[in-house]
């Protein structure tokens, strides 16, 4: 059995304790993860203060940065066919995706590495004449970074390459339903040559690792990724520490299909918003908003497509759906069928565990078009569950995309390009989709608002987020400084 160890201070070590992980296609043991408890974390902090302030991290040029973050490129990228077994052995996502993630998460690496000596500071024009006024962009500190296990390496990327590239120095808790491949990642970041310190991968449970790290009067900002209510314990956690957050949520996404639609094309981006990943993705397409006119059709084909998704083990090429990743999340899903159904929405495909080893749910689809109140509206499903509700008008659509407390993100399926303007206007969500859905580049933010969080993964904005603004003043008069009582 595998035994995976904390990476602290450039060491690799064992935890306070270990815990089992389990294979999400069989729910059996297959590896030990360390846990990580107060003196670990501790340890991390103190590792990534230490960092923080050494002159070996400390003094080193934006672009010496730059350049051991494209060496860091270069080695996930020479390494993500094993990054991407792990992800999928500890998680239960399918090869396929994981594979192409992965070889794509360097470009993240890749982007922020020549971004890190494009991080400008400003002269301001200002109204003395006797001073120079500047601004210069500062690291913001040890940031902590918290990952779940669905695209943590991608979701990792968004944190670790811009705070590394400002200058910051970073303790990542990974999550403990699928710690490995981050672990392994940290392997892989030993050898690029950052100073020791630099980078801290840990893993825990919430309230002796979590819970402290996000506490910890050292910690200067917190990048979480996650659901809304462990957010809300992060937000009262930052209080201890007036540290800044950043908070990547949830989301209940709105995927609308007019009339005019292509509509072959609307159902496959449909599969692919909702049953790729097994449908456990933050920016799932968990809402058909459908015209009234073209539902039945609609729905006729994406049952047929739902139908012939393969449903495998996850380390099968030929699998197009996978296992959810625990048990935990086979209930929820279970449970929120079922209460949809008892609120009067109807199945259409899927709907019950499937009876087999491993914690396997099928694609489900859910007319909820006369159940406006049923949960699975509502409520994140994080799973292959499709909620359906039609609308006969723009306005219609537009007041059903925004009935949500999320804001993440949205597609809007339409060939009238003045429309698809309308909507781009009047959706509430952080990233629009027009005609295709599930797309992503380091150039391009990401990030939403309302539960869906606040804050932007991805892009220059991404970056100086993790900096600090500092004003500089200097005097360039050389007579003497008039009266000392009057503010200048």
């Amino acid at each position: 059995m595998r035994q995976f160890q904390h990476y602290i201070g450039g060491t690799f070590s064992d935890g306070t304790a270990h815990f089992d992980s389990l294979d999400p296609a069989t729910g059996t043991v297959w590896a030990k993860m360390p846990e990580a408890r107060t003196h670990d974390v501790n340890a991390a902090v103190e590792a990534a203060c230490s960092a923080l302030n050494a002159p070996e991290w400390a003094t080193m040029t934006a672009t010496a940065r730059g350049k051991l973050l494209y060496r860091l490129a270069d080695l996930v990228a020479e390494n993500a066919q094993t990054l991407a077994e792990l992800e999928t052995r500890d998680t239960g996502k399918i090869i396929r995706e994981t594979s192409a993630q992965i070889a794509y998460v360097a470009d993240y690496y890749r982007y922020y590495a020549g971004l890190a000596d494009k991080i400008e500071g400003a002269h301001l024009p200002i109204d003395k004449p006797d001073m120079e006024v500047w601004l210069r962009r500062e690291p913001v500190g040890v940031v902590a970074a918290i990952v779940p296990w669905n695209s943590q390496l991608f979701l990792s990327a968004v944190k670790i390459g811009p705070a590394l590239a400002a200058g910051c120095t970073v303790v990542l808790k990974a999550s403990e339903d699928g710690p490995a491949p981050m672990l392994e990642f940290a392997r892989i970041f030993d050898q690029a040559g950052f100073p020791p310190g630099v980078l801290n991968v840990i893993t825990g449970f919430g309230p002796e690792c979590g819970a402290v790290l996000t506490s910890h009067p050292d910690v200067d900002h917190v990048a979480f990724t996650g659901g809304p209510e462990t957010a809300r314990h992060i937000v009262r956690n930052s209080a201890e520490n007036l540290a800044s957050t950043s908070l990547e949520l949830g989301g209940k996404s709105p995927f609308i299909v007019f009339e005019d639609a292509d509509i072959e094309s609307a159902v496959n981006a449909q599969v692919s918003g909702i049953f790729a990943a097994t449908g456990q993705s933050c920016v799932a397409g968990s809402r058909l908003v459908i015209s009234d006119k073209i539902k039945d059709e609609f729905l006729a084909r994406l049952t047929e497509k739902a139908g012939e998704i393969v449903i495998g083990a996850p380390d099968d090429l030929k699998t197009e759906v996978g296992p959810l990743c625990t048990q935990a999340q086979l209930v929820t899903a279970a449970d929120l069928v079922a209460d949809s159904v008892s609120a009067g929405a109807t199945v259409i495909a899927g709907g019950q565990p499937l009876d087999r080893e491993g914690h396997y749910f099928p694609p489900t689809i859910i007319d909820c078009t006369d159940a406006p109140d049923a949960p699975c509206l509502t409520r994140e499903a994080f799973g292959p569950i499709l909620s359906v509700v039609s609308f006969g008008t723009e306005a219609e659509a537009v007041q059903i995309a925004n009935n949500t407390a999320f804001g993440l993100a949205s597609g809007v399926f339409t060939k009238d390009l003045t429309r698809a303007h309308r909507m781009i206007r009047r959706i509430r969500a952080g990233i629009v989709w027009v005609n295709t859905y599930r797309a992503v580049s380091p150039i391009a933010p990401f990030g939403g608002h309302g539960l869906s969080g606040h804050g932007r993964e991805g892009g220059l904005q991404a970056a100086l987020d993790y900096t600090r603004v500092k004003s500089v003043w200097l005097r360039t008069s050389d007579d003497p400084i008039p009266d000392p009582f009057v503010m200048r």
